[in-house]
This record gives C-alpha cells, sequence and structure tokens, in this order.
C-alpha cells in the first residue's frame, strides 16, 4: 500500500491502537479477531458479520477471520479495511478467490475482485454498516461518493459469487 504507509486512520484513537499498528492487527487484535470469527462463523447476529476462511499462501492451513458483508444492488461485497496487504486480501489472490464464508453454516464463495473506478459506492455502504471497520477509513459516514471515490484505490472490494 503504497499511499497508505500514512498512518491508520483507526491509530488516531488512543484505544484502536490497542488493536491495530501500521495497519496490521497487534496481539490483543488478532486475538479479538479469531474470537470474532468463531461467533460469527457460529451465525450469531447481526447478519452482516461472517467468518471468512482462506488457505494460507505460505502454510496451506485454513486462516479464519471476521468480515462484514455488504449488500448493494443485490450483490453482495466484502472490503478490506486494512488495506490491500492485509492477509485475508493476499490469501484469497493466492488462492484465486476461492475461500468460504461461515454465517452458521459453510458456503464456497468466488472473491471477484471490484475495479477501482466502480469501488466508491460499495465504500460508502460499508462505512455506513461497519461500526468497527469505519474507524479505519479517512471518509465520514454519509460522505458524497466523489470523497470515497478519491480512496478507493486503497481499498480493495471484492463482489461475492457463489461456487
Amino acid at each position: 500500500m503504497d499511499t497508505a504507509r500514512e498512518q491508520d486512520p483507526a491509530e488516531r484513537r488512543r484505544i484502536m491502537r490497542l488493536f491495530y499498528r501500521d495497519w496490521r492487527p497487534t496481539l490483543l487484535g488478532r486475538w479479538v479477531n479469531r474470537s470474532q470469527a468463531w461467533l460469527s462463523g457460529l451465525g450469531l447476529p447481526p447478519k452482516s458479520v461472517a467468518a471468512l476462511e482462506t488457505r494460507g499462501r505460505t502454510s496451506g492451513r485454513t486462516r479464519s477471520v471476521p468480515v462484514v458483508i455488504v449488500t448493494l444492488d443485490g450483490s453482495r461485497y466484502l472490503v478490506s479495511m486494512l488495506g490491500p496487504h492485509s492477509d485475508w486480501v493476499r490469501n484469497a489472490e493466492a488462492a484465486n478467490g476461492e475461500a468460504v464464508l461461515r454465517q452458521g453454516r459453510r458456503r464456497r464463495v468466488r472473491l471477484v475482485l471490484v475495479p477501482t473506478e466502480e469501488r466508491a459506492p460499495i465504500l460508502r455502504e460499508y462505512v455506513r454498516v461497519a461500526y468497527s471497520g469505519r474507524t479505519h477509513f479517512p471518509v465520514a459516514v454519509g460522505a458524497p461518493l466523489p470523497e470515497f471515490a478519491a480512496i478507493a484505490d486503497r481499498y480493495p472490494a471484492y463482489r461475492i459469487e457463489p461456487v
């Protein structure tokens, strides 16, 4: 993330620095993510949260992270709040988009990268629904689309397609 070597907006808040540093989860952040992924995988509310399982690109082991699913115009999307260098993004790309979503049951999916120029409405919806994820964005809830378009290259979005 060349332009994202700037400070993660979430790190402006002292409490968030306990969970994230330099666009990466801390030890505490990884523990909380593991716990949240387990709970989300059980299918507990909210319905927009799920556990995403990807195959580790180097270890080959299954990796699970909590994600927020954004629904827009009948399609479902995932957004990387930590940018293109987050582990789940790199794992999904190494697996050609093959992943599993768990929300009470497991569903095989393919993640398809959304072109940068089409991401602004997805990012705006993500910031609206992802309460904890929005702290990583330098744009406020309800901001106009051009503000989201200006940062779209820093936050990958994937369309979820069933396999």
